[in-house]
């Protein structure tokens, strides 16, 4: 099964911009698809190309990268025979696959690219860990791109329903509800989603069976190699990782989200636990949302690194990850969430979403919360923060049709001129409440 990622045309942009000018770099999480998209571009939109898995290199591929590359006739002559491929000048692409366990083919991109040749195409997972620069150039005519798991308009693509977002985008943008049926469509499919999640292989696997638990089989193998990462590339710290990872459904489920150490130990102190969240959040595992004390344009100029908050980078492995104590979560306890007959804390997966489809949107992710005993006025929780039309939008997640908005009224009424259009996210189709704009779920993909 092909499934159409939007990053393909950020792709496609590229080579028609740069022209062969910079590399490029796919960077994400381990098991969003880059490697499968490299070549699905490659094979579409090159005469030939050749793929260098440096997760899997031959001694004498290594060889090459190690004595050939002062020669650079030599060194894509041997490439071309070890892998029995022909290169075509300016027609071909060259993939450096998980770039990250070869630094030293990284480095080489500043020589390759000014020798004009041929297209260079990087993906890298743990990127900017450490390890994995340390005592190498990054090179500067090296472009990056992003990769997240499938939205929820990919996913519908993936379901075969290639029209609804397009309806969807266009309600958000016309000001109008969809209508009591559509809109119940577009939900049941969007809880589909949540509990399937983005995760390429968990997808394909649910549109080919259309059972959860062969899903559920397909997530809990990336749990465990994000278990294993840790293992491997957290040396020094990786029981304070794991110790962090394996405790956000617990940290999600409280009303309060707000990261607190003690949670993980009584007399933990952040400067014990700075590496181990830097590493998650390098890892691309996890989505990180700071407080900002004033909001304003500059929302990072006043974040303060010290509260956050922290949601999986996706909301299927959440769902997965809160049932861990088994061996496989049973297809009727997916089917009971789906359908809402389950007592289950739907907010922390409601907000997990949110923050996905607001980082999948490019957005860095901020909130806003102040505790005053003094003045009720000035105590306010947002969940999130965007820079939206030159101003900022705060947003409230409700799990349910609840659309009371205190603390939106709130920060309207504090920060006045800074504040834009605010957004109340929530089950009921698209309302607006006074200044207040109250949309489905499912559309936050147009923010």
């Amino acid at each position: 099964m092909e499934l159409k990622r939007k990053v393909y045309e950020k792709l496609v942009q590229w080579k028609r911009k740069q022209n062969g000018r910079t590399a490029v770099m796919l960077e994400g999480a381990r098991r969003v698809g880059k490697s499968y998209l490299a070549v699905q571009f490659a094979q579409k939109e090159y005469r030939s190309y050749l793929l260098i898995d440096f997760s899997f290199v031959s001694a004498q591929v290594k060889d090459v990268f190690e004595h050939d590359i002062h020669d650079l006739d030599l060194f894509f002559q041997k490439l071309s025979i070890l892998y029995n491929k022909t290169l075509y000048r300016g027609e071909s692409l060259i993939i450096f696959d998980e770039v990250q366990l070869y630094p030293q083919a990284r480095q080489l991109i500043k020589h390759l690219v000014a020798d004009g040749r041929y297209h260079y195409l990087e993906t890298g997972s743990l990127i900017t860990l450490k390890q994995n620069v340390q005592n190498i150039l990054i090179p500067s005519e090296e472009e990056t791109i992003e990769m997240f798991p499938l939205d929820f308009e990919e996913f519908l693509w993936a379901c075969g329903d290639v029209m609804a977002y397009d309806f969807v985008r266009s309600c958000f943008d016309q000001r109008k509800p969809l209508g009591a049926a559509i809109h119940r469509k577009m939900m049941g499919r969007f809880r589909e989603y949540m509990l399937v999640g983005g995760m390429p292989q968990a997808v394909v696997r649910y549109m080919e069976t259309r059972t959860f638990t062969e899903a559920d089989i397909e997530k809990r193998r990336i749990l465990k190699l994000y278990r294993d990462d840790v293992s491997k590339f957290a040396k020094g710290y990786e029981s304070r990782v794991l110790a962090i990872f394996d405790g956000l459904p617990s940290h999600l489920s409280q009303h309060e989200k707000r990261y607190t150490l003690s949670s993980l130990h009584k007399n933990a102190r952040y400067r014990d636990y700075e590496d181990a969240f830097l590493w998650l959040d390098d890892a691309k595992i996890v989505n990180t949302a700071f407080n900002t004390t004033d909001p304003s344009v500059g929302l990072a100029l006043n974040a303060d690194r010290l509260t956050m908050k922290c949601y999986l980078h996706d909301t299927g492995l959440l769902f997965c990850h809160t049932f861990s104590e088994s061996e496989m979560t049973d297809e009727d306890i997916y089917k009971s969430i789906l359908f809402g007959k389950l007592n289950l804390n739907e907010g922390m997966f409601m907000e997990n979403v949110v923050a996905q489809m607001l980082r999948t949107n490019g957005h860095k992710l901020f909130f806003y919360s102040r505790s005053s005993r003094e003045d009720a006025a000035d105590r306010m929780e947002i969940d999130f923060l965007i820079r939206r039309n030159r101003r900022i939008s705060p947003i409230e997640v409700k799990s349910s049709d609840y659309r009371t908005h205190h603390s939106l009224d709130k920060c309207k009424a504090k920060f006045g001129q800074k504040i834009g259009e605010s957004y109340i996210v929530y089950t009921k189709d698209y309302a607006c409440d006074g200044e207040t704009t109250c949309i489905p779920v499912y559309m936050v993909l147009c923010l």
